[in-house]
């Protein structure tokens, strides 16, 4: 049975999540390249370059908040949010095969990549180019 801490515990996340998505969601898509959906192949991090201890524990991390960030997007699918955005910004942020494949079909949906280009246009932020 659901008792009034649990309901308390739910809404109190949901508006976290909620609150959340608004300020690092656009964040995120403001600090994205341009051309980061150009070309078949994704780019390389520029990480790779710091020593080898320092970009295991940034891609540790990386994967660990995009984690976080997916399951807040998958959430807020129900919840008040930005769900596709948000799971868009999480499967970005993490490590996985066929990730880059992924992102572009999630983009390549017209009311995804408005907004996108909206939030872009708004932070005054060149459009994110595409292969079409």
């Amino acid at each position: 049975m659901i008792t009034q801490g649990w309901i308390k515990i739910a809404v109190s996340a949901s508006i976290a999540m909620f609150v959340a998505s608004l300020v690092a969601i656009p964040w995120l898509i403001i600090r994205m390249p341009e051309d980061y959906f150009q070309g078949r192949k994704r780019h390389l991090s520029k990480t790779r370059n710091y020593h080898p201890v320092i970009y295991l524990a940034i891609r540790i991390v990386k994967n660990l908040v995009g984690a976080v960030f997916l399951v807040m997007g998958i959430a807020m699918l129900v919840l008040p949010g930005q769900g596709i955005l948000t799971i868009l910004i999480g499967l970005s942020m993490m490590d996985f095969p066929g990730k880059y494949r992924l992102e572009r079909y999630i983009v390549s949906r017209k009311p995804v990549r408005k907004a996108i280009q909206w939030i872009r246009k708004k932070a005054h932020k060149a459009p994110l180019l595409f292969d079409d």
